[in-house]
């Protein structure tokens, strides 16, 4: 049963259920939906609560460790309860990237704005699709559990400079290696 949107719910009380470090296993859990938090996380990577920025960055590593994605939609779930919350974009945001190379292998790791790290790989694949009516660029790594990180602007042009160029279905493509795969970043003209 569906919960009014004024619900109350005490955002630190949630974090106060929280134990241990790393993402909770949020997908193992299936606690009553009890509302929605005024919560949104912005296209940017910050997160508001009551339309004020939260300045806590444990607070929102803390959060993120809880975020669970059901189709489009986003929750923070504790084993007790399961509030909806807004989401601009994507959750999280790449912020920093690594090209490793090691014995000939070349590895992609990206740093998520809440301090976590991915390596692209077949579980964390970039993917790349067009928004807007200028057809912009919209790169993304999946983080885990269907929660996907917008790459920023900067960390994707160091990821174009870091391409090469290679002959796929018939068509010239732009991508880059990780973990022995490779992604496709776009077409070339």
């Amino acid at each position: 049963m569906k919960q009014n949107s004024k619900t109350s719910i005490d955002p630190f009380k949630i974090a106060a259920l929280i134990k241990g470090r790393g993402p909770a296993p949020v997908h193992l859990w299936d606690p009553p939906f009890c509302g929605d938090m005024d919560m949104l996380i912005a296209r940017d990577g910050t997160w508001y609560h009551e339309g004020k920025p939260i300045r806590r960055p444990a607070l929102v590593q803390l959060f993120s460790t809880i975020l669970l994605r059901e189709d489009n939609e986003y929750f923070l779930v504790t084993p007790v309860e399961k509030v909806r919350i807004k989401v601009e974009d994507c959750p999280f945001v790449a912020t920093q990237m690594e090209i490793i190379q090691k014995e000939g292998r070349q590895s992609i790791v990206f740093t998520i704005n809440n301090e976590e790290m991915v390596t692209v790989d077949s579980k964390h694949p970039i993917e790349v699709e067009s928004m807007g009516t200028g057809n912009e660029p919209h790169p993304i790594v999946h983080v885990r559990n269907g929660l996907n990180a917008l790459i920023n602007r900067a960390v994707f042009y160091r990821l174009v400079e870091a391409a090469e160029e290679m002959e796929l279905d018939g068509g010239s493509v732009l991508g880059v290696w990780s973990e022995d795969l490779f992604f496709r970043l776009g077409q070339v003209k």
